[in-house]
């Protein structure tokens, strides 16, 4: 089976499904979309908390309703879908690669690809922790598929280990339904996760967050039967005599999220070395001409509404793309976004001033906590933003806002800075 399409996107989370509506409400016909499990929707299905869509739909919804939203969206419009279809390769001419039981091995040529394959949690074993591999360890999504999808209980004595916002859902969905979270141990200063969800998750059911703590033992051949966490120094290193013993039948990691870009870099897909996920321009386009990243699978995102919006442009970037006649029009004109002085990264990375839209939204992630300390913004060495923040963290995504006509303003342009500035 060899077919053509002009967009084929590889994911059908949210990502994947905003982008495909957005694609085709700018005036693309033809539209595939690629999904590896047995039903769209991507990880929302699994989320059955509430808390979703306050941006986009000035509501609050559970995983599933927001996924709903978007799922009716592209049946209306009469989007393509393949379920259970595992993409092998995406070759540099964007041929697509895939598979599924019913059509077996075939290849699809694509005008237009669009990366939308979420992320990954990290996995346990780049975490070096000492002492046996028994049954009751789990990584905080695959505890909470267990629990909100298969009805299973993982354990009834929890210890976590991440303060990631999964495993501090996790603490509270484990309290429901009957388990005791005795502690969640982060190993950094600060919490990976957002605050909202510290206070309603842990705060709220009395579960002790122990920053700068870290498991350094666990016990039990045939199951876990305790778990030993220590404070760690400024280096990392779990510091003597501060070890606390915590018996229990499960730990859970929330260790942190990957971008799932192993397709992307067969494709040569240039990516970030900080965030793992592909390095872009303003149009959310790849260093290969028509093809596009968008949501988790380009930066880890804290909210899913933002997963959305951005998806909505990449969609319409790619439309445009293709009804353009699939040329590169990137002019060597684009202007490099620096990231520096407690910034960890930006997305995109450059910009075409004279390319972008009237407003360019500029998201990043801090390195550190901060408190009141402003975002700054430099064209060059002049300073055209100074916004002061209350308090900046890592687990909560920023922006900046950009604007076309300031930027095409300074002659000679070559830089677009974004840094902290302690006051």
């Amino acid at each position: 089976m060899s077919t053509a399409y002009d967009l084929v996107i590889v994911g059908g989370g949210p990502a994947g499904l905003s982008a495909a509506a957005a694609a085709r409400e700018a005036g693309l016909e033809s539209i595939l979309i690629l999904e590896r499990d047995k039903e769209l929707g991507g990880i929302l299905n699994q989320c059955i908390h509430n808390g979703f869509g306050l941006h986009t739909f000035k509501e609050e919804l559970t995983g599933p309703e927001y996924a709903g939203r978007y799922i009716d969206k592209v049946l209306e419009l009469g989007i393509e879908y393949k379920l259970d279809t595992m993409v092998m390769d995406i070759a540099p001419d964007k041929t697509v690669t895939a598979m599924n039981r019913t059509d077996g091995m075939f290849q699809i040529k694509a005008n237009a690809v669009i990366l939308a394959m979420g992320c990954r949690e990290r996995p346990r074993g780049a975490l070096n922790i000492p002492g046996y591999r028994p049954a009751g360890i789990y990584s905080a999504g695959t505890a909470q598929r267990l629990v909100n999808i298969e009805g299973y209980m993982p354990g009834h004595e929890v210890v976590i280990l991440g303060s990631g916002d999964i495993g501090l859902i996790m603490a509270r969905r484990m309290t429901f339904e009957g388990a005791k979270v005795k502690v969640v141990a982060e190993i950094m200063p600060y919490s990976g996760g957002l605050k909202r969800n510290i206070v309603q998750c842990l705060d709220d059911y009395g579960i002790p967050l122990k920053l700068s703590h870290t498991v350094v033992n666990i016990e039990g051949k045939e199951r876990v039967e305790a778990v030993t966490i220590a404070e760690v120094d400024e280096h990392m290193k779990p510091i003597p005599g501060t070890e606390e013993r915590y018996t229990c039948d499960t730990l859970l990691l929330s260790t942190g999220l990957i971008p799932e870009n192993e397709l992307s870099k067969s494709a040569g897909v240039e990516l970030s070395r900080v965030t793992n996920g592909p390095v872009v321009n303003e149009a959310l386009e790849t260093n290969i001409p028509g093809v596009f990243a968008c949501g988790n699978v380009l930066h880890v995102h804290d909210l899913v509404d933002y997963v959305s919006e951005e998806a909505k442009k990449a969609g319409e970037n790619a439309a445009a793309y293709v009804l353009g006649g699939c040329k590169d029009d990137r002019s060597g004109k684009e202007v490099k976004v620096i990231a520096k002085d407690g910034v960890r990264y930006t997305v995109p990375v450059t910009i075409d001033p004279e390319r972008m839209d009237d407003l360019q939204v500029v998201r990043f992630r801090v390195g550190a906590v901060y408190k009141n300390a402003s975002v700054a913004v430099y064209l060059d060495d002049e300073r055209i933003q100074k916004r002061k923040k209350r308090i900046m963290a890592p687990g909560e995504m920023e922006q900046i806002i950009l604007k076309k006509d300031q930027l095409l303003a300074k002659e000679g342009l070559k830089s677009i800075t974004v840094c902290i500035e302690q006051d």
